[in-house]
């Protein structure tokens, strides 16, 4: 079987390595095809996201990533961005839940954040009015709607979830949020033996800070799932141990949720785990089942034996320790 692996910056090679070897060690035997992105890609080819490796991910259609630097506020856009309008991954997946061993004010987190991938104003369409003057577009479609609301209930439908949350700002965007709300309840009437809630996303900032069980599944525009996301992955520890799929009709994307920290980049301090689930994430919508369920136990036994744990997670061990805990615990 042949996957792309896209390594990433920072420390993206060390932790797609780790996760190489993990996947390996579960009994999966991939021909990863090797594809550059990034600032080496920027440096060497003149395009962090070359046309070249979006080819090459639509032929192979399954692609795990490493994280990738974007520039804050210069530089390139955001190669994120291009590659999830470039293959139309229009629905982010990131799968929320309590890990043992790893110490957080909540418990009993099991949650999915479903987030629409290629509108908003996130994808980024902005332009200069006059000198000191920005104006950003925040485009929302009925088609686009409609397709994000039916996937969040086809996959709580398949996951046996029983709650899909609609998340807006409707009284105050009336048109943009007012069409997304309007398309979520249509699609909610065809599922109606999933219930659903529709809320504003302040009430929801809100009530995941005091009680995030009462959650299932939340689905959401472009922007506020970039913040809830990464919100969720802070009420479980953290960007660290969060995993997270970009998923199209056509293709899919694999990658954690975190940075390219490359202040740590080469010196083995990484934490893999994020990169290590998004895999097994991988593995299952390939086929892999057995294999993924045994990597996300072999995740719960290594935080729960706290052996070989890097500085991140409380312990003193390095991107190969942990990852020698990974495959042990498998």
């Amino acid at each position: 079987m042949q996957i792309v692996l896209i390594e990433g910056d920072g420390i993206g090679p060390e932790v797609t390595a780790a996760a190489c070897r993990v996947v390996e060690a579960a009994g999966v035997m991939i021909d990863w095809v090797r594809t550059p992105a990034g600032l080496h890609a920027a440096e060497q080819l003149g395009d962090p996201l070359p046309e070249e490796t979006l080819e090459i991910i639509r032929r192979y259609r399954v692609a795990l990533k490493g994280p990738c630097t974007t520039p804050v506020g210069k530089g390139f856009r955001s190669i994120n961005v291009r590659l999830r309008q470039g293959l139309d991954l229009y629905a982010s997946v990131r799968p929320v839940k309590t890990l043992p061993g790893v110490r957080t004010p909540y418990d009993k987190v099991d949650l999915v954040v479903v987030r629409e991938n290629t509108e908003g104003l996130y994808a980024g369409l902005e332009h200069e009015v006059v000198p000191g003057v920005i104006e950003s577009v925040r485009l929302i479609t009925r088609a686009a709607a409609e397709r994000i609301v039916r996937f969040a209930f086809e996959l709580a439908r398949t996951g046996g979830r029983r709650l899909v949350t609609f998340c807006h700002k409707a009284d105050v965007m009336r048109l943009s949020d007012g069409l997304f709300l309007e398309c979520a309840r249509a699609v909610a009437d065809e599922f109606p033996f999933i219930r659903f809630d529709e809320k504003p996303i302040d009430n929801v900032c809100l009530e995941l800070a005091t009680d995030p069980s009462r959650f299932d599944v939340l689905v959401m525009e472009n922007l506020f799932g970039d913040v809830i996301s990464d919100l969720c992955a802070g009420l479980v520890g953290g960007l660290g141990l969060v995993p997270g799929a970009n998923l199209g009709a056509r293709y899919a994307v694999f990658e954690a949720v975190h940075g390219s920290a490359p202040d740590i980049a080469g010196k083995g301090l990484a934490n893999p785990i994020a990169v290590v689930r998004s895999a097994a994430m991988m593995l299952e919508h390939v086929g892999h089942r057995p294999a993924a369920q045994r990597i996300e136990q072999a995740v719960a036994r290594t935080l729960e034996n706290q052996i070989g744990l890097t500085r991140d997670l409380g312990g003193d061990g390095t991107t190969a320790t942990i990852t020698e805990q990974l495959i042990k615990n498998l």
